[in-house]
């Protein structure tokens, strides 16, 4: 019996020769059309003969990140051609330029609140998912989210383009906050691998200074009131890991110049030359002494930290950390 990872590939790939066979019905059946047949074709084979995502060169596994984007990849990164190297930095390159599209063109400042953030991938594209809306509509509330893909490189970056249209059609539907999470969730899980999954986090906030806040598994929000931090652990697994789950919200209501603080774990896994993590205590005792500065001092305040921490050393993880404040 096939595993849950040969089954997903298997449907893409006959998806994709039904749609060439719808292709090839409707237009001449040219020779590009014809070898892209013969290409899956042999990818199924390989799934059959239990090679598929194998080097052909080598014989060790292929990333998996490339078989996600295409299963009709042959040989791994080691072995492709410099042609094949060209076309794989222009994809980078185009996929860079798509997701730069998907996050806030700038701070957001309205009904009541205010949010900045620092948004800081580690390679080209990146699996740290952020975004702030406020949807039309009669209660004028705003949402703030932020959440991390498992996996790293092009996979991790098209999961992220899944979650933020995901929760971009979700949002408009005005649904309580658990349910929403738990439709997304279900969503997620039903449409990617069952090895990848999302931790999020999100914030919705009223006008009156009223907050309802789901952690899906990640990193825990840091709810800021007056001079005491509060963390929010999880209050449900992280999306797509099961397809059936529940999510239950925290609320609460602050006053002006209270907020949360959200972040991803390139910020708190963060390591200094010693391998010491940085640590979400040293980031909550820096943000409950920012609490009277201006937010974007803030968040410029807690980079320029990790970053020191950090002596220089290479990121390997995005950064990604989002400051929230209710105003007068």
């Amino acid at each position: 019996m096939e595993d849950a990872r040969d089954l997903f590939y298997r449907e893409q790939l006959m998806q994709r020769r039904r749609n060439l066979e719808a292709a090839a019905s409707e237009f001449k059946q040219t020779v590009r059309l014809m070898r892209l047949m013969q290409e899956v074709d042999t990818a199924l084979r390989r799934l059959d003969e239990c090679s598929f995502g194998v080097c052909e060169l080598c014989h060790d596994p292929i990333e998996e990140e490339r078989l996600v984007a295409d299963p009709l990849v042959t040989v791994c990164l080691d072995h492709m051609t410099p042609e094949q190297h060209r076309q794989l930095e222009d994809d980078l390159d185009l996929a860079h330029h798509i997701q730069g599209q998907f996050i806030p063109k700038g701070p957001i400042t309205a009904d009541g609140w205010e949010a900045r953030f620092h948004y800081e991938p580690a390679g080209v594209v990146s699996g740290d998912y952020l975004d702030l809306l406020s949807p039309a509509g009669p209660d004028g509330d705003l949402y703030f989210l932020l959440g991390d893909v498992a996996g790293k490189g092009v996979a991790a970056s098209m999961l992220m383009a899944h979650l933020h249209a995901l929760f971009r059609s979700l949002i408009w539907m005005h649904e309580p906050v658990g349910e929403m999470m738990e439709r997304a969730n279900r969503i997620f899980a039903e449409s990617t691998l069952a090895s990848q999954y999302a931790t999020l986090a999100l914030v919705k906030a009223s006008g009156d200074g009223g907050l309802e806040i789901c952690n899906a598994g990640h990193c825990p929000p840091l709810l800021l009131q007056g001079d005491e931090v509060h963390a929010v652990e999880a209050t449900g697994l992280p999306l797509g890991m099961f397809s059936e789950g529940s999510y239950e919200t925290r609320s609460a209501r602050i006053e002006p110049g209270d907020g949360v603080l959200l972040y991803t774990d390139g910020i708190t896994e963060a390591m200094d030359g010693s391998g010491a993590e940085y640590g979400a205590e040293r980031l909550a005792q820096l943000a409950a002494e920012g609490r009277n500065i201006p937010l974007e001092e803030l968040v410029l305040t807690c980079v320029q930290d990790v970053q020191t921490f950090t002596q220089g050393k290479p990121r390997t993880d995005d950064r990604t950390l989002m400051a929230i404040r209710r105003v007068e």
